[in-house]
């Protein structure tokens, strides 16, 4: 588990992230925040001039994937590695892999800040959330455990809500990115011009979030702005 959500010896530092935790950027870099988390990252393809930097023919999916096809695997939050994907890859996006260490709930925008603002008047301590694209990322708890590399399938349980990059547009509402999946974190930006930006960001010490709490936040408020995000 990324060092900074172990739980705190003091329970009131969960209560501290209402007030503490509405630090957007701080003093660090948005990712370099992230790395010191302990959260995993690897590059991903940005824009350019118009285009993919991946420099792919017609690319499918045009800043919107990792550069590496291995990038399950290859992610770290090793800041020396980092360093020198920043050196091989000036101007790369950035993407971290989901289902390990932690889960990513996806929101449109609107009902998103909307959930967050509700989260935090009912005194319930958020992870990190970040604006990418018109979408509001919820970091959560994941649903296996963190702690090994070793997933027991017994314990695993799916969701209809499940999404991969390549089912993002069956999720229009609620997309739950947990195994097999990744998000883009701050500071990348899309091929509409946005630039991811953190939101939220915790007070230190401050654990992950279970998933179905959040959910359940999400769910009320995707319903009341609308009945075609209501999840199935």
């Amino acid at each position: 588990m990324p060092r900074s959500w172990r739980p705190a010896k003091n329970r009131k530092r969960e209560h501290a992230a209402s007030t503490d935790g509405l630090r957007a950027e701080g003093l660090l870099d948005p990712l370099d925040k992230l790395l010191a988390a302990g959260f995993a990252v690897v590059p991903a393809a940005a824009p350019r001039e118009g285009s993919c930097s991946c420099d792919r023919l017609g690319c499918p999916t045009p800043a919107a994937h990792p550069l590496s096809r291995a990038w399950q695997v290859e992610a770290s939050a090793d800041p020396e590695t980092v360093a020198r994907w920043r050196s091989r890859h000036p101007g790369a996006n950035w993407v971290t892999p989901t289902g390990k260490t932690h889960s990513v709930l996806d929101v449109p925008d609107q009902p998103g800040a909307d959930a967050l603002r509700r989260i935090l008047v009912a005194g319930t301590a958020p992870g990190p959330v970040a604006e990418v694209d018109g979408r509001y990322l919820f970091f959560i708890a994941p649903r296996t455990n963190p702690d090994t590399d070793d997933v027991d399938e017994d314990e695993w349980w799916s969701s209809s809500l499940d999404c991969r990059p390549e089912t993002l547009q069956e999720h229009p509402g609620l997309r739950w990115h947990d195994r097999g999946s990744y998000v883009f974190v701050p500071p990348s930006v899309s091929m509409s011009g946005r630039t991811a930006r953190w939101v939220y960001w915790p007070a230190d010490g401050t654990p992950l979030p279970d998933a179905v709490v959040v959910l359940e936040v999400l769910a009320d408020v995707l319903t009341e702005f609308s009945p075609g995000l209501r999840p199935i």
